[in-house]
């Protein structure tokens, strides 16, 4: 298995953070065991927030911000690092707050989301802890920014915020959601299917986008918040006499959930003995060459970066064809 870039961390504060990190191969280990690493910072005040380290390539004190004509005021710049330019995105405006100010004290946490390369301005950076998706929960009702949040969990006492970070690129950088031209083929034009998708993803704005390219296909969709939600409305399947296999064509799920995760939730499928052959597909912002190769590692049949609603489309189509369905779409 390749190993995965490591991740650089130049902190003026916390020049031993990079011993915090555990090795590659300590990293990888806890695929399929709901675990994660989380970066902990702060934005303005004392809320502590939380990204996923696997999504993180490198944290550094925020460098010198070019300003870009015409771009919206969460983007206060770009920069030039490691021979790319790079653009930095206040996250505290980005979630509805003020402006960060003092640049010049504040850090920039670089990471990788959907094969885009950003940088997140945030006013602290504190440490990485090892937690369990089982500990971090989908955010309360009525939580103020809650709809800017994926999950939340406690640590220290302290409630600890998980930003829905595609919600974010979503609103500064829209990506085009329709399937395009030549997509959808004359292949399937037989009769009705009657097999749905299951969607499972903890971001609300990642759901909408799949839900909606799969219906382009004419495709009924249920969609779910995370892996516990699957797996739960599976196994409900099943003690109600319904074999899940029957009615789904496939299971789309992200990685990254609350209280179980994509990796997680695959590995379980696969040793159930009804629903073992259960056609999956991986769909996340993660890296892409590493997730190729945990494909492989917990036994899903495929692996999709976000968001390509070409590609996803087409692995839709394919797996209702192989079923030996049609696609409704295609008989227009």
């Amino acid at each position: 298995m390749p190993p995965m870039r490591d991740i650089t961390l130049n902190s003026r504060e916390h020049n031993d953070m990079a011993g915090v990190l555990h090795n590659v191969n300590q990293r990888t280990q806890m695929v399929g065991q709901n675990r994660l690493e989380m970066l902990l910072f702060r934005l303005s005040g004392k809320q502590v927030y939380g990204i996923n380290v696997f999504k993180v390539k490198e944290v550094l004190p925020c460098p010198r911000l070019t300003s870009m004509p015409k771009s919206k005021a969460v983007v206060r710049g770009v920069s030039h690092i490691r021979g790319g330019t790079t653009p930095i995105l206040d996250l505290g405006m980005a979630i509805g707050g003020a402006p960060l100010d003092k640049i010049d004290e504040a850090f920039v946490i670089v990471t990788e989301y959907n094969g885009r390369t950003q940088g997140f301005l945030v006013n602290s950076v504190d440490r990485i802890v090892n937690m369990n998706w089982e500990d971090i929960l989908p955010p309360p009702k009525g939580s103020g920014h809650a709809h800017y949040l994926t999950a939340v969990t406690r640590l220290d006492e302290k409630l600890v915020e998980i930003i829905d970070v595609e919600k974010i690129l979503a609103e500064v950088s829209p990506v085009n959601e329709d399937i395009g031209e030549g997509i959808i083929t004359d292949e399937a034009r037989q009769a009705a299917v009657n097999l749905k998708v299951l969607i499972c993803d903890d971001s609300r704005i990642a759901r909408k986008q799949i839900e909606r390219c799969v219906q382009q296909i004419g495709i009924e969709t249920v969609t779910l918040e995370d892996g516990k939600q699957a797996w739960d409305h599976l196994q409900e399947m099943l003690q109600d006499g319904r074999n899940p296999l029957d009615e789904y064509a496939l299971l789309i799920s992200d990685i990254e959930m609350p209280e179980m995760d994509g990796y997680t939730l695959t590995t379980r499928i696969r040793e159930h003995d009804t629903l073992k052959t259960m056609h999956i597909i991986l769909h996340t912002s993660l890296s892409g060459v590493f997730n190729q190769n945990m494909v492989k590692k917990v036994g899903a049949n495929d692996f999709q970066a976000k968001f390509h609603p070409d590609e996803l489309a087409q692995k839709v189509i394919d797996q209702i064809i192989s079923r030996g369905g049609t696609v409704p779409a295609l008989e227009e």
